[in-house]
């Protein structure tokens, strides 16, 4: 899968690349991420990609032709254009469903804002889809980009080394927060791993990780819960998309 990310600031990306699982997905050919900078498209000497807002008001706003020449540009290097997303905190709101159907793209531009925004000319001619990560406001799109590709990768397959992790995760089983995970040693300060997970049960083991996983979601995040069958008992659960 490829990933064309398009900044201000793509040194910020330089130590991001280089490590854990996406530092092997790109090395072993499953990842491939491009940075693009804005200001190389930017006229004049000075390169300016910035301006205020017309009307007045704080900060300045990123300009049309360096974005909209910028990614023309990046579309036309490969044969599909991929889908272009553009992070905003007016986006809607990242969640594992939302990363599930990015997973399924070839490849993910991502339009990383500065200042206070873009020119809103670039949300209309360029329709991108608007992502949010959350409920705040960062500094710039950098950081939601990489949390869009860390994401998103761990659903490509041979990217994880074992293709059973992601299944388990919080969010991707039945919408549900994930069991508590153990490991040695067996008694740590006075607490103990549960026997249930020493008893080589399989089946009592799945159980309880699925008491727990509806435990803790009920507890912790309520508002996932929608109605849903579970393993020989019948709950109220969740799935709820959010928003960022």
């Amino acid at each position: 899968m490829r990933f064309d990310v398009l900044t201000l600031f793509p040194e910020m990306f330089e130590g991001y690349l280089r490590q854990s699982i996406l530092k092997l997905a790109i090395e072993r050919g499953l990842v491939d991420v491009r940075l693009h900078n804005f200001r190389d498209f930017a006229p004049g000497k000075r390169r300016q990609i910035d301006d205020k807002p017309f009307g007045g008001g704080p900060g300045m706003l990123i300009m049309c032709q360096p974005v909209f020449d910028c990614v023309e540009t990046v579309q036309a290097q490969a044969a599909v254009p991929g889908r272009l997303i553009m992070l905003t905190p007016q986006g809607r709101k990242l969640d594992q469903s939302l990363v599930e159907e990015l997973a399924t793209e070839e490849r993910l531009i991502l339009l990383c804002g500065r200042y206070e925004g873009f020119d809103d000319r670039i949300r209309q001619g360029l329709q991108p889809t608007e992502i949010s990560v959350g409920d705040f406001i960062c500094n710039g799109g950098e950081v939601p980009a990489m949390l869009i590709i860390d994401t998103v990768i761990r659903l490509i397959p041979d990217v994880l080394g074992d293709e059973t992790s992601s299944r388990y995760d919080s969010f991707s089983r039945a919408g549900r927060l994930e069991h508590p995970q153990f490991t040695r040693p067996r008694e740590f300060r006075g607490m103990t791993v549960p026997e249930v997970l020493l008893s080589g049960d399989h089946q009592a083991v799945e159980r309880w990780q699925d008491e727990q996983s509806l435990q803790r979601t009920m507890e912790r995040r309520s508002d996932l819960l929608q109605t849903q069958p579970t393993p020989g008992r019948t709950h109220q659960q969740t799935v709820h998309g959010e928003e960022t």
